[in-house]
């Protein structure tokens, strides 16, 4: 199959300069998957996680950055070696049948999720008091604008700004005043309520909001839009694993403000807008309520730009279309054709009036439980083709480590969106 990703500029990352700028030079795709992966629903999830059982799910937020940089580095080792994104692998390796099986199954749940992301667009302008309408079509019209710009430079620095604004959600833990000891006592080495079934059903939110089908295909795309290729390896990953950090240290952050003040005054949650509007008479300052409302729209912003690309990406991939942000939109008019209609249809969903958005959004993150293991099968297969990677396949202790992340995942995951599905889960 020809290439379909436009011709980048070449890396260039002198040995001679400092390791900071050298890093700096292959850094964001690794670090705007893992804010991405902090989306609107994740930050519900967190929220309410604070707000039912306090500091108690802090522990694993933190052992979760294990498995988040597990998954994702097998994808940005593929699309450095490869030079090809992860829809171009499966077609070319295992042909159209299993490419259909992949493609339809994550357009289902990117639309989903691209809904859920507007969603987080709508509650941040209630948040700050604007009308839902304008505000969730201009931020449709900044999504169309940045990706038709032509420059996959340009796109980066926009989401890299996005992740600043994610960034707002540490000092609005600050602002809640935690108990640092409770954090402590509480939420790393306290004892965990295991016989409690709500809190093993937000064990199991947690968990399948980690790993996104998503997420897997617009890493491997950025990478090689970006250019990056096997030189460039070691510092992807470790863009990856600082990105990894960050976005679980804002789910803890996430946690820990409302642990701070909603579950201390015994005040249930429906979504992260609710929670940050509930901030500000407990903290006694509009702080928090701001910083928490500007993180929201941050992470909902992110995850409606990656969502999107990573559909068309993924398309464009598989069927040889045009498909790259360093290409004009006359030369790749069904890549930017799909990533408009994605963002519009989506924006135009959630301004349908009376729609149950709450439920939408539970409803996505158990669908995603379903779609996983198809998208983490094919993520392990071509980690260990040689044919695909060569000597550069999964180790035997990162194949136990992947497959064991993968079960865990899906089992929780299998398991939460069952209940979701049959009317358990709440």
């Amino acid at each position: 199959m020809s290439a379909v990703h436009a011709t980048p500029q070449t890396i260039d990352v002198p040995r001679r300069r400092n390791p900071l700028w050298r890093y700096l030079a292959v850094a964001g795709p690794g670090l705007i998957v893992a804010f991405a992966d902090t989306e609107a629903g994740s930050i519900t999830t967190a929220a309410t996680s604070g707000a039912q059982f306090g500091m108690k799910l802090v522990l694993l937020q933190v052992l979760l950055i294990v498995p988040l940089f597990v998954v994702q580095e097998m994808t940005v080792r593929l699309g450095t070696v490869t030079g090809k994104g992860h829809a171009q692998l499966i077609r070319e390796n295992y042909g159209l049948a299993w490419t259909w099986i992949s493609l339809g199954t994550m357009l289902i749940t990117n639309l989903a999720a691209l809904v859920t992301e507007f969603i987080g667009i709508a509650g941040a302008a209630l948040v700050f008091g604007l009308p839902v309408a304008p505000m969730v079509i201009v931020s449709a019209t900044v999504l169309i604008g940045i990706a038709f710009s032509g420059r996959y430079k340009r796109a980066e620095v926009f989401a890299l700004g996005l992740c600043l604004l994610e960034l707002l959600f540490i000092p609005a833990a600050f602002a809640a005043h935690p108990d640092p000891g409770a954090l402590v006592r509480e939420g790393l080495f306290g004892s965990q309520p295991l016989g409690n079934r709500d809190y093993l059903l937000l064990v199991a939110g947690n968990i399948g909001a980690v790993i996104m089908p998503w997420m897997i295909f617009y890493q491997q795309s950025a990478t090689v839009d970006k250019g990056l290729r096997p030189k460039d390896l070691k510092l992807a990953r470790i863009d990856t694993a600082i990105g990894s950090v960050l976005t679980q240290v804002i789910m803890i952050a996430v946690v820990v403000t409302c642990a701070a003040t909603l579950f201390v005054h015994h005040i249930s949650v429906t979504d992260a807008a609710h929670a940050a509007l509930a901030l500000v008479p407990l903290t006694g300052s509009k702080l928090a309520g701001i910083a928490f409302g500007a993180g929201l729209l941050g992470a909902a912003l992110l995850g409606a730009l990656v969502v999107s690309l990573a559909s068309a990406w993924a398309f464009g991939e598989a069927f040889a279309w045009r498909c790259s942000l360093n290409a004009a939109c006359y030369d790749a008019k069904r890549f930017y054709g799909m990533y408009a209609a994605m963002v519009i249809v989506a924006a135009g969903f959630v301004l349908i009036p009376n729609l149950p958005l709450i439920r939408i959004t539970v409803w996505v993150m158990a669908f995603n439980a379903f779609v996983l293991p198809i998208v983490l099968g094919f993520l392990l297969v071509l980690s260990n083709d040689k044919k695909i990677l060569g000597d550069r396949v999964n180790s035997r202790l990162g194949n136990i480590v992947g497959v064991g992340v993968g079960i865990v995942c899906v089992g929780l995951g299998l398991w939460f969106g069952t209940l979701t599905l049959l009317g358990r889960a709440g």
